[in-house]
């Protein structure tokens, strides 16, 4: 049942006097407000502390109307932005609704209604959020948040801010659950909330503290003061709450729009209709590795390397300081070990080579050899000192043409990147013999690294589509992902050296046990 039933039971138990008063009292309270929100999770919405809202779950659950009942009820200046200029024309239509006239509406804009200013628009393109900088806007409001990228996202609501006495300043976000792997990034933020694996999960409405500490945010008890880097920080709050059709009377009393839900296909069901943020993901059409064949590598993972397997290879994405990390994927057989982020600000801007080849043999175990992606021109002083030091190594270079042909002899790739990424996606093929050996520790932000790029074939090669694009219609690098394929792209495995590893084990007192890697879960230590 929901909140709206729930309060409509409980008024028609009442007599009917009664009945009739809560009604006439209710009435009486908000008859000179432009909207009020429905009970239940639109009010808790509505009424919520936090300074920073995500609102969501089910379609229909009456997101666009609590970002536009804000503006027009409770804040001085908004900024409500959708994705796409022509999702943003919709807005003006909502508005239009509401208020009962376009007088203060301009489309190009947004409306000036009452003293208050409400500028309207999209964010089409990465680079467009550089119209929204240096503005002030108390509220901020995006609707559909996994439309948007998380650099789009950070960088407008910097200037979540209010000169006015005693004006609150929050931001608000709608959204379904992501329904490709660029709005992966919202489970991440909000994965107290949305990821059923969180340690330590939160409840519907729960407010939760973030601050930021060596460049990386983290959970904090309490608004503060925290005293961090020599200074007293203020956290900021955060919460989500779960939005769904039962509580919106508009939509309940249309049978029709459940149905509609009802009949999407699973993926889009389960998103849209039950509201599930860990629903499997629909891949795009010539995605070229499938979603989930990496969920189903992530399913097979845990904390411990297999018995017996050394560490093959490293996979290492340098970086050349300021706000880039350095990135480490390391790789026994077909299982990874947790992504290793070094962040940019901990790397010398006078000696980041020498910085990262350092790096990179404190993390390396048994000679595993390091494939060094030499594509962003960081990678070349990190190769080159560990040439010098006689670390065996591998520069990547993703643009270089390939010799390499699909498992099949079929087709043939455009350049190495291609092959890297087609081969990696050729061993997460659960049908092949034995099953896959990949093992990838559960990481969303790897996972959207993983499954954007898509693929064409032209004249017989597997074309990826570059990376340049791919960080652009994500709005961050894919370094993690970038870092797992090169990782895979050299070195032993089981099918090269797993006679050998078993010997060792022989040789250990271990009954000649073989590390079943290639038959599914292995043994652990």
């Amino acid at each position: 049942m929901g909140a709206l039933d729930e309060y409509i039971e409980r008024l028609t138990a009442l007599p009917k006097e009664q009945a009739d008063k809560v009604v006439a009292d209710a009435l009486a309270r908000v008859k000179d407000q432009m909207w009020i929100p429905n009970p239940g999770p639109q009010t808790e919405a509505y009424f919520s502390d936090a300074d920073e809202l995500l609102y969501g779950g089910e379609a229909g659950g009456g997101k666009t109307a609590l970002v536009v009942g804000l503006s027009l009820t409770a804040h001085s200046r908004s900024l409500v932005l959708r994705r796409t200029n022509k999702e943003a024309e919709k807005l003006f239509d909502d508005y239009a609704k509401i208020i009962g006239h376009e007088e203060g509406c301009n489309r190009q804009k947004g409306w000036r209604i009452n003293a208050k200013i409400i500028d309207i628009g999209g964010c089409e393109q990465e680079k467009d959020k550089q119209k929204r900088k240096g503005i002030p806007h108390d509220l901020k409001a995006f609707d559909e948040l996994v439309d948007f990228t998380q650099s789009q996202y950070e960088f407008i609501i910097a200037w979540n801010r209010s000169v006015e006495p005693g004006q609150r300043c929050r931001i608000v976000a709608t959204t379904n659950p992501p329904t490709s792997p660029e709005g992966m990034w919202v489970v991440k933020r909000w994965a107290a909330w949305l990821d059923p694996k969180h340690h330590k999960p939160a409840k519907s409405g729960e407010l939760r503290w973030y601050t930021t500490v060596d460049g990386v945010e983290v959970e904090v008890e309490g608004r503060g003061p925290h005293w961090i880097d020599g200074r007293d920080v203020i956290a900021k709050s955060r919460t989500f709450i779960r939005a769904r059709l039962d509580d919106n009377p508009d939509l309940t009393r249309t049978p029709d729009y459940a149905a509609r839900l009802d009949a999407l296909p699973q993926e889009l069901r389960e998103a849209y209709r039950e509201g599930k943020f860990d629903a499997s993901l629909r891949d795009q059409p010539f995605q070229a590795v499938p979603t989930e064949w990496v969920r189903m590598a992530m399913g097979r993972w845990d904390q411990s390397s297999p018995n017996g397997v050394p560490m093959c290879a490293m996979g290492v994405d340098a970086s050349g300081g300021g706000s880039d990390p350095m990135t480490i994927a390391s790789r026994y057989d077909g299982w990874f070990a947790p992504i290793i982020e070094i962040p940019g600000k901990d790397i010398p801007l006078d000696r980041p080579g020498k910085f990262a080849a350092g790096q990179v043999v404190s993390y390396r175990r048994d000679r595993a050899i390091v494939i060094v992606d030499m594509g962003g021109g960081y990678g070349g002083p990190t190769y080159e000192q560990l040439k010098e030091n006689g670390i065996e190594c591998q520069s990547y270079k993703g643009s270089e043409a390939s010799v390499l042909r699909t498992a099949d002899g079929q087709l043939k790739f455009k350049n190495k990147r291609s092959a890297a990424i087609w081969r990696f996606r050729e061993a997460l093929d659960p049908s092949q013999p034995g099953g896959s050996p990949i093992m990838l520790p559960d990481d969303q932000m790897l996972l959207a690294d993983l499954c954007t790029p898509t693929f064409k074939i032209e004249r017989g090669e597997i074309i990826i589509e570059s990376k340049e694009d791919v960080c652009a219609r994500l709005g961050r690098s894919t370094d993690r992902g970038d870092a797992v394929v090169m990782a895979w792209s050299a070195g032993p495995t089981h099918i090269t050296d797993g006679s050998m590893w078993a010997a060792r084990i022989e040789e250990r007192g271990l009954n000649g046990r073989n590390p079943q890697v290639l038959m599914g879960r292995p043994n652990r230590r």
